[in-house]
């Protein structure tokens, strides 16, 4: 049985930072590609972050480029997500995602989910 367990997430401030992690069990980590998804109150779940299963490529939501940052360590069977200089709109329930797909990934190639974790910057 796979599984995707994310935590890390919280209450911060503006301009704070937090760290997602997802710890995979029941698959070959090392095999898939890993990304991160997000979804606000009332909207769609969108695109955050991926990372290739060999850590030799990244890519992000232009929402996010230059302030988020996907890692991995297959060692561990865990993918990160760290959050910098966070904002209001950065507000939504992050789902860790394994994929055999890279660039692009829509929400429906996606083959395993995380149950999510809630992120919250108060405006």
């Amino acid at each position: 049985q796979v599984q995707l367990v994310e935590s890390g997430g919280g209450l911060v401030q503006t301009g704070g930072s937090l760290r997602l992690s997802c710890a995979a069990s029941g698959l070959t980590f090392s095999l898939y590609n890993m990304a991160w998804f997000r979804q606000a109150p009332g909207k769609e779940r969108v695109f955050v972050a991926a990372i290739i299963w060999s850590s030799s490529g990244t890519y992000y939501a232009d929402s996010v480029k230059g302030r988020f940052t996907i890692s991995r360590d297959n060692a561990n069977n865990t993918v990160y997500l760290q959050m910098n200089r966070l904002k209001p709109d950065d507000t939504a329930v992050y789902y860790c995602a394994a994929t055999t797909q890279f660039r692009p990934i829509a929400p429906n190639e996606i083959l395993y989910w995380g149950q999510g974790t809630q992120v919250t910057v108060p405006s």
